[in-house]
């Protein structure tokens, strides 16, 4: 009796499951935000593209750097995330000079609005950036949107918050 119930219990197991048809798994290759590249399969085995290891075997990753600063004020009006025709050349323009192998783009406000706000607002812009940078064949790590939670200068005078108000592009090489 004690077989019998083992092997219906088998049975019914079998009965849920389930195969996806239709489906098709490319495997992929990825960079983190820290600069490390990552593989994975499609039976999920996953690893570091990097053959460069430390002492410890851990893998050495590439470097990032803030390669680039825009003034926001120079690619966007107030309030807005629609970057200028000017704007968008001058950003394709240092895509295609900066050679990296991969961005990481950040937005940052100053103060005056609320940090909601401000928080969306600056990924919104960083989001734009992205995809002015995508179509001229940069490959994005990732986009972030800090608002006026990294101020680079005081947000007390005119000159402090336009500071402020800027994307960065930090370039992973």
């Amino acid at each position: 009796m004690g077989l019998a119930l083992a092997i219906s219990a088998a049975g019914a197991a079998a009965a849920q499951q389930t195969t996806v048809i239709g489906e098709r798994y490319a495997p992929t290759i990825w960079v983190d935000p820290d600069g490390c590249e990552h593989w994975v399969m499609d039976d999920g085995w996953e690893g570091y593209m990097s053959p460069h290891v430390n002492r410890q075997g851990i893998p050495v990753c590439r470097r990032g750097n803030v390669c680039g600063v825009m003034n926001t004020d120079q690619l966007f009006r107030t309030d807005s995330a629609h970057i200028s025709s000017a704007g968008r050349a001058r950003l394709v323009n240092f895509f295609h000079q900066a050679n990296a192998v991969s961005y990481i783009i950040t937005g940052h406000t100053d103060s005056r609005a609320s940090d909601q706000y401000n928080m969306g607002l600056s990924l919104r812009r960083a989001n734009a950036v992205a995809r002015v940078a995508a179509g001229a064949g940069a490959r994005i790590a990732d986009v972030r949107g800090y608002g006026e939670r990294m101020p680079k200068a005081s947000n007390n005078t005119a000159a402090g918050m336009a500071q402020n108000r800027r994307v960065e592009i930090i370039c992973i090489r």
